[in-house]
This record gives structure tokens, sequence and C-alpha cells, in this order.
């Protein structure tokens, strides 16, 4: 029964640790545009500032689209083919664990002595959603838009390295059809 409880234990820590720093994305795009004819790249500051995010963070993000951008090849110039925007959306998700012991003496785990009825423990994650868009600069059209799920960080000093991360994903996306 320990080993079982000990494997248990394990699992739920493999898929919670995993779970965490996974990035969930998805992307559409208009297939009738050639997208080999975008080069250049500008923000789209309307669509920037409605972003519901603070502006530390969208400092973060603008830096990250503009880095794997630059990497893909493109330049950011006051002329662009391609006008960047994001979104973006967030939700708070609450975790329940029950631990329903009952009885006394010595045991595993965070409480080694427990006598009667058992505990829970509730955590809060914050999970936050980016949308990229891509807009044609001639005819202002969307031509593209990716979009990421991850768990976000909450210390300041892993922020960047989070939002490097979901940007990342997202970007691998584009140009449709090609694969890594």
């Amino acid at each position: 029964m320990k080993i079982f409880n000990f494997t248990a234990v394990l699992l739920f820590l493999a898929v919670g640790l995993t779970s965490c720093s996974t990035v969930q994305v998805a992307s559409d795009y208009d297939q009738k545009v050639d997208f080999n004819q975008y080069k250049s790249f500008a923000f789209f500051k309307p669509g920037i500032d409605k972003a519901d995010i603070s502006d530390l963070d969208k400092k973060r993000i603008l830096r990250a689209i503009e880095e794997k951008m630059t990497a893909k090849g493109f330049t950011k110039s006051e002329e662009p083919d391609l006008l960047v925007s994001i979104f973006t959306k967030t939700k708070e998700n609450i975790n329940i664990y029950q631990n329903n012991r009952y009885g006394y003496g010595y045991g595993w785990g965070w409480y080694p002595w427990y006598w009667g009825a058992g505990h829970n423990t509730v955590s809060t994650t914050s999970e936050g959603t980016l949308y990229i868009d891509l807009i044609d600069s001639q005819g202002k059209e969307l031509v593209w838009q990716g979009m990421g799920t991850a768990a976000l960080a909450k210390e300041v000093n892993k922020k960047q390295e989070r939002i490097n991360e979901i940007v990342g994903k997202i970007l691998e996306k584009y140009p449709p059809g090609q694969s890594k």
C-alpha cells in the first residue's frame, strides 16, 4: 500500500510540474494569402493600447515578439508589410486538494501525526491567453492569428522568460504550413 501511495504522489507531482510548463497553442489564417510577400513589420499601437495588461507586461511581450520576428527574417520598419497587434485574457483557477484521512498514529507527508478528520488545501493559479494578430498593412485585414494559453509566472524575474516561451510557441506556427 505504501508503494502505491508513493507512486501516486510521484505521478501527481510529475503531472503538476509538466502542466505548469506547457503552452497550448493554436493558429488560424487566411488561406488565400501568400505569406512569402511579407518581409517587414511594425507594432499596431491602437490595438496594443487596448490590451488589458500592465505596461510592463506589454513591453515584455513586444520585446519577445520583436526578437522572434527578427529571428524569422523580418525587419522592423516605418513602412511595414505586416502590423502586429496583441490582446490578452486571464482567468484564475482554484485548485482544492482533499485529504480525507481519519484515525491516529504516525503518517507520511506534510502532517506526520494526525487525528480525526482530514484537511483540504486550496491554491490558485493564474492562466493567461495571448493572441498575436498579424494584419496586412495595405488592406488592413487580419491575415494570421496565433493564440497561446499557459500558466503565468508570479515571480518578476521569471516573467520575461515565461513570456518568451509563450510567444516562441505561438510564432512557431507562423508562417502557416511551415514545419519546424
